[in-house]
């Protein structure tokens, strides 16, 4: 199967920055998207970025012009720089992966998330 793993998660102050990464390991034979969603205590899982093959993102409106989302496509690894910070990005962040598997084919694929607290 394929297996995410996020870092870089913690305590930040408003107006500051963190970057997340998230390597996917495991029977992979490509990854079509990969990504990071969020959810907030009492709310929805909502996308935050996301990167597809050919190079194409797409952004929350949220976030736009504070995070930015890159993948290396060698280490199989996505990564979310956050700018700008506010409390209202505190959430776990989750990451996404649509990939193909050998074992399976088609499959979506999440990280067992990582929190983010911007707080003063």
């Amino acid at each position: 199967q394929v297996q995410l793993v996020e870092s870089g998660g913690g305590l930040v102050q408003p107006g500051g920055s963190l970057r997340l990464s998230c390597a996917a390991s495991g029977s992979i034979f490509s990854i079509n998207s990969m990504g990071w969603f969020r959810q907030a205590p009492g709310k929805e899982r909502e996308l935050v970025a996301i990167g597809r093959d050919g190079g194409s993102t797409d952004y929350a409106d949220s976030v736009k012009g504070r995070f930015t989302i890159s993948r290396d496509n060698a280490k199989n690894t996505v990564y979310l720089q956050m700018n700008s910070l506010k409390p209202e990005d505190t959430a776990v962040y989750y990451c996404y992966a649509y990939a193909r598997s050998f074992a399976t084919g088609y499959l979506n694929a999440w990280g067992q998330g990582t929190l983010v607290t911007v707080s003063s």
